[in-house]
C-alpha cells in the first residue's frame, strides 16, 4: 500500500510537472514576455546609464549593464515563475484543478507539481540568458555557471512558490497582474538589483535589508565572479545570502502546501 500511494504521488508531481512544462511552450507569447521584457529593460537602461552610474565598492571599470545583469536573471525567473503560476487560476476556472483535488495524489502531490515545473521553466530562461554574461563583462566558468545555477534554482523555487501561495487566493487572472504590479515589481526593484543600498534613504534600506531577494540577488553577484576575487559591490556574505534564500524557498514550499490543504477550491 505505501508502495502504491510513493508510486501515485510520484506519478501525480510527473505528471504536473510535464504538463506545466509542455503548456508554457506552446504558448509563445508567455515566453517572450517572460524573457523579453527583462531583456530590454537590462539593455536600455543600462546603455541609458552607463558609466554615469558606478556602485559603491566597484571597480571604476564597472559598466552598468555588468551591475544590472544580476539583478535582469532574477526578473527573468521573478516573470516566468509569475506566468506560470497564473495557469492554478486558469485551471480552477476551467474545472481542470478541481479534477485534480479529487484524485488519488494527495494536495501536496499537486503543489511539487506546480512548483518544480514553474521552476523548471523559470531555470531554463535563466540559464538561457545567463549565457549573455560575458557580453555584459562577466566572463563565466565552469565553476561560476554550476554555482550560479544552484543559486537560481533555490531562488526560482521560492518565488513559484510565492506565485503558488498568491494566485491560489485568488480568482481572476487581473488581480494577480495587480499584485504582481503593486508587489512584486517592488519587491525586486528594492533588491538591490536597479540600485545598491547605499546612499538610499533610511527606509528604503530597511526595506530592502528584509527583502529576501536582496539576499538572492547578492548571491548570484558572488557566485558570478566566483574564483575570479572581485565582486560588482560589497554586500551581505554569500553564507548569508545563501541561508536566506534557502530558507525563503523553504518557507514559501511550506506555506503553499499548507494553503492549499486549508482551502477548498
Amino acid at each position: 500500500m505505501a508502495q502504491e500511494a510513493g508510486g501515485s504521488f510520484g506519478l501525480g508531481v510527473g505528471s504536473l510537472w510535464r504538463r506545466e512544462v509542455i503548456r508554457f511552450v506552446r504558448q509563445r507569447s508567455r515566453v517572450v514576455g517572460a524573457l523579453g521584457t527583462p531583456i530590454v529593460l537590462w539593455f536600455v537602461i543600462g546603455s541609458g546609464l552607463g558609466r554615469s552610474f558606478r556602485p559603491a565598492g566597484a571597480d571604476a571599470s564597472v559598466h552598468y549593464l555588468e551591475y544590472a545583469f544580476p539583478g535582469t536573471v532574477v526578473l527573468i525567473l521573478l516573470f516566468t515563475a509569475i506566468f506560470s503560476t497564473i495557469s492554478i487560476i486558469e485551471d480552477r476556472q476551467a474545472g481542470f484543478l478541481q479534477s485534480v483535488l479529487v484524485a488519488p495524489v494527495g494536495r501536496t502531490a499537486m503543489v511539487l507539481g506546480k512548483i518544480l515545473g514553474s521552476t523548471t521553466l523559470a531555470i531554463a530562461q535563466a540559464g538561457l540568458f545567463l549565457l549573455a554574461a560575458p557580453l555584459a563583462g562577466i566572463p563565466l566558468t565552469i565553476g561560476s555557471a554550476l554555482c550560479t545555477m544552484s543559486v537560481l534554482i533555490l531562488l526560482g523555487v521560492g518565488l513559484s512558490g510565492l506565485g503558488f501561495i498568491i494566485a491560489w487566493s485568488l480568482d481572476s487572472t487581473q488581480g494577480f497582474h495587480a499584485i504582481m504590479n503593486l508587489f512584486l515589481i517592488p519587491m525586486w526593484l528594492l533588491s538591490g538589483a536597479f540600485f545598491p543600498a547605499s546612499g538610499a534613504s533610511r527606509w528604503l534600506t530597511w526595506v530592502m535589508t528584509v527583502n529576501p531577494l536582496t539576499y538572492a540577488v547578492s548571491a548570484l553577484r558572488h557566485t558570478l565572479y566566483w574564483g575570479q576575487g572581485r565582486a560588482a559591490e560589497s554586500g551581505p556574505s554569500l553564507p548569508t545570502s545563501i541561508g536566506i534564500t534557502i530558507g525563503f524557498a523553504v518557507v514559501m514550499v511550506a506555506l503553499a502546501t499548507r494553503s492549499a490543504e486549508r482551502r477548498r477550491c
